[in-house]
């Protein structure tokens, strides 16, 4: 959603950004932070943000009621400050993953749809996606059902939602029908990208095929343009094992041949659990991504003005020692706001900074300090009026979702 405008940065000489410099770290950021607003209770995890059409914030995450049983929690943000928490479920055979997390998306009835993981056999990751319906505001959900056509005990999940605009959801997912029992758990060849639309009153579509051949456990991103089309981002994976980000789209019913954005060459022969992000406006449409060839580890950011058939040349933004989990918004005034995870020592922080089309670049800030272990989980970010709002897991025995604001810093005679 495009709702924000920071003041502006002169243009920078070079397009590509190896890393931050000293003067950089010292320039004032774009953005003011505020107070932590919302705590979770200890334990509490994984959250996730999505923007109304009037402006409000939902959130999800997930609240452990045990030793090992768990409760699938939202609450709302609204101008008055956020609502108390409702339980959309709980004590079921939730699959609970510092990675793949559940999310909640408003329809345009104001329908409530709310995804998870649930186990449904033995094996560790034999799990499917899981999806229930407010039409209340939370007070009373749908019996659940399942998301995708498909019934095999095998991994299905790495969900991106996006609200259709004759109402109903679309998802796109990881679909694990064609594994087989690996040494590990996890499955045993190719997992695929499959696309699915679910009606506004819960009935399942037919599923269609984006890519065959994908990462097993990177984040999928998924959005929807104002002409209908759809463009989803994912990690590719070749035969090779080469597993860069490629984006395909959704014209006339029919998924274009997947392309990769960047050809950043990473043979890496595992999963990096480091999936995607993507906004849109209009015909605009950003994308932000980790990758790591050689060593180099990086994020990056590119445009596109033309509904992602193609892209500009891709622009570092990192400090220099990124961990990856991205997250991104586009801003009023066609720029975007991007946050990602850096190792800082022997800590890590969360940082963010504004990017623009031309490659000039805000100075990088810190949104809050962090754990580099995989319990802290991916950052969220989301926009609504002239606010940023930012959604993290605190580790620790007082740890927890938690939830901050921050504001642009509003130029003289803007």
């Amino acid at each position: 959603m495009k709702i924000l405008c920071p003041r502006a940065i002169l243009p920078m000489a070079i397009l590509v950004a190896v890393s931050c410099s000293a003067a950089d770290r010292d320039a004032p950021p774009d953005f003011v932070l505020g107070a932590v607003e919302f705590s979770g209770p200890p334990g509490s995890a994984e959250p996730n943000l999505f923007t109304t059409g009037d402006g409000r914030v939902l959130m999800s995450w997930h609240e452990p009621t045990g030793e090992e049983t768990h409760a699938l929690r939202m609450a709302v943000r609204t101008q008055h400050g956020w609502s108390e928490p409702v339980t959309v479920a709980q004590d079921r055979a939730f699959f609970v993953n510092w990675a793949d997390f559940p999310s909640v998306v408003e329809q345009t009835d104001g329908t409530w749809v709310v995804h998870w993981l649930e186990k449904v056999a033995r094996p560790p990751y034999a799990y499917h996606v899981m999806l229930s319906r407010s039409t209340d505001n939370g007070e009373t959900w749908s019996e659940p059902g399942r998301a995708h056509q498909d019934l095999s005990p095998t991994e299905h999940g790495f969900v991106s939602m996006v609200p259709l605009a004759e109402g109903g959801v679309s998802l796109l997912f990881l679909d694990g029908r064609s594994t087989g029992p690996g040494p590990d758990g996890h499955g045993m060849g190719p997992m695929s990208v499959r696309f699915n639309m679910v009606s506004a009153d819960g009935k399942i579509g037919s599923e269609s095929l984006v890519d065959e051949r994908a990462c097993d456990c990177c984040q999928t991103a998924l959005v929807r343009l104002d002409n209908g089309n759809f463009v989803a981002a994912y990690r590719d994976r070749t035969e090779e094992e080469i597993r860069d980000i490629a984006v395909s789209r959704l014209i006339d019913g029919e998924w274009t041949d997947p392309r990769v954005v960047a050809n950043d060459n990473w043979h890496f022969a595992a999963c990096p659990v480091n999936g995607p992000s993507l906004s849109t406006a209009g015909d605009d449409v950003v994308l932000a991504w980790f990758t790591a060839p050689d060593g180099d580890n990086r994020v990056s950011v590119a445009f596109s003005r033309d509904g992602a058939e193609t892209f500009g040349t891709p622009i570092r933004i990192d400090d220099g020692n990124p961990s990856g989990r991205v997250d991104i918004e586009l801003l009023d005034d066609g720029s975007a706001l991007v946050v990602w995870l850096e190792q800082m020592g022997k800590e890590a922080a969360i940082r963010a900074r504004r990017v623009e089309a031309s490659g000039a670049l805000g100075a990088p800030w810190t949104v809050t300090s962090t754990s580099a272990a995989r319990r802290s989980g991916f950052p969220r970010l989301t926009t609504t009026g002239d606010e940023v709002v930012f959604a993290w897991t605190l580790v620790g025995d007082d740890g927890g979702v938690r939830v901050a604001t921050a504001v642009a810093v509003e130029p003289i005679g803007w």
